[in-house]
């Protein structure tokens, strides 16, 4: 069935499914996951942050567009033309402190600077600013840029690390939701057998084959029962309202589970190809590629960019600039050596106090994210590794409860054979079966356990799964 079609029987009125209320529809957990991972608001929210990266890397980029200013200033009073300046200058900002400048100027008037006459036509120039000192090797257009594209390389890691969260919660919401059905389910058949058997013993004693008191004790075990159904229907229903706060639909609209949706009732098989976790041996686990330290990684990447700019301040300014002017720019011989513009600026405070305070800032913050990297390092493999045991354990403490509740079984159904030949008697009955209740709910709680260690492998490789 196309899963567009199923999630619409999922989700759709309630007068939709009239005729369809007694049929069960299994959300299967891969589906699940896939309607999760698309439609679930913080999924979302890890794409955005993408778009947020991309546009601060467009944002930084701009620091080495070309500009264009012009400048005009004019003044007329009473006939008198006190001056008309218009300035046009082209930038283009390139890489290690170097800016290519064309400039035109014309200036006119009866009352201009005399260093402003240019010829009547204006004067053209054509030249370079260099920087020697600060901003050589690094400046603030270089840290940002650099910084932009780390953070861009960021967001897709915290990206990853978003949408891997919200489909852990996910699954434990699903594998408590299986096993609250799976409880529910276990109390509704032994509540048919209390019942069956109270019937039983209901026309034997009629029949007076045995004690009517053994009716009150059937009756109590019937109590019993529907007592521990209700209130495993509630959990069942609670669970149910849980999951629902991960399924939405397009547009943001939140989705109710329908009554008649049920869990897939086995995940051994499928939860390790949804989760992208088959085929991960112990000895094949690397730490290179995982989401966080790359995440933390470009951060002390960053942070590195921001200390080289810190120590590049603490060289004086040394800023030279050179034009070549002309009257005719058309012709590229009327440039000549010694028709120039020029000068050099240089500055360099005494003590450096400031500078000096932001490099020790920027080294101190560069030290606490390479130690937070560090510490985050050893944590996720200790965490996986500590996981890998637990998985382990679980696959042994599953064969375990297997095997005690087919005891169990057994000892019940021979118990039953028993009371048939009048050789037990119904409270032993009540014992066994009540043993066996308590074994089908712990082998529930160990698969949990099992599928939850197996969503926390998940979760300490932080996969993006890509099937879903």
């Amino acid at each position: 069935m196309n899963k567009y079609i199923i999630l619409s029987l999922l989700f759709c009125s309630s007068f939709l499914l009239h005729g369809q209320e007694n049929d069960s529809i299994v959300l299967k957990f891969n589906e699940y996951l896939g309607y999760v991972k698309k439609y679930h608001p913080i999924a979302k929210q890890g794409e955005l942050a993408i778009g947020i990266g991309q546009a601060n890397l467009m944002k930084s980029r701009g620091g080495f567009d070309p500009k264009v200013q012009v400048d005009y200033d004019a003044k007329e009073f009473k006939g008198t033309e006190y001056y008309d300046r218009l300035n046009a200058t082209f930038k283009i900002p390139t890489w290690y402190g170097i800016e290519l400048k064309g400039n035109f100027e014309q200036n006119e008037g009866a009352f201009i600077n005399p260093e402003e006459s240019v010829p009547d036509q204006g004067l053209y120039s054509a030249g370079v600013s260099v920087s020697l000192g600060r901003g050589s090797w690094i400046n603030e257009r270089m840290a940002t840029l650099k910084k932009a594209k780390f953070f861009r390389e960021q967001t897709m890691a915290d990206r990853d690390l978003l949408v891997n969260q919200v489909l852990f919660d996910a699954s434990l919401a699903y594998f408590d939701w299986l096993q609250a059905y799976r409880n529910n389910k276990v109390y509704s058949n032994f509540l048919e057998n209390a019942e069956t058997r109270f019937v039983g013993i209901k026309k034997s004693a009629l029949a007076g084959d045995i004690a009517a008191i053994d009716t009150v004790e059937a009756q109590i075990a019937v109590q019993n029962r529907a007592l521990e159904l209700e209130q495993a229907r509630v959990n069942l229903v609670n669970k149910s309202m849980e999951l629902s706060n991960f399924l939405w639909l397009g547009d943001n609209i939140p989705a109710d589970l329908q009554p008649n949706v049920v869990p897939e009732w086995n995940l051994d098989m499928g939860i390790d190809a949804t989760l992208e976790i088959l085929g991960k041996p112990l000895d094949s686990f690397s730490l290179e590629n995982h989401p966080k330290l790359k995440s933390l990684g470009y951060k002390v990447d960053g942070l590195r960019v921001d200390k080289r700019l810190k120590t590049n301040k603490l060289l004086p300014t040394i800023d030279v600039e050179y034009n070549l002017l002309t009257e005719t720019p058309k012709y590229i011989n009327s440039f000549e050596p010694e028709f120039y513009k020029g000068g050099i600026t240089f500055e360099l405070p005494l003590f450096l106090r400031k500078e000096r305070g932001d490099l020790k800032l920027a080294k101190m913050k560069l030290l606490d994210a390479e130690l937070e990297f560090n510490n985050a390092q050893v944590a996720i493999q200790n965490k996986v590794l500590a996981i890998y045991n637990e998985l382990d354990s679980f696959e042994n403490q599953n064969q375990l409860i297997s095997d005690i509740v087919a005891n169990y079984q057994r000892m019940l159904s021979a118990e039953e054979r028993k009371f048939s030949f009048g050789e037990s008697s119904l409270f032993l009955i009540n014992s066994r079966e009540s043993k066996l209740i308590d074994a089908v709910l712990k082998q529930n709680a160990v698969q949990n356990k099992y599928y939850t260690a197996k969503a926390k492998l998940f979760n300490s490789l932080a996969v993006n799964p890509e099937n879903l």
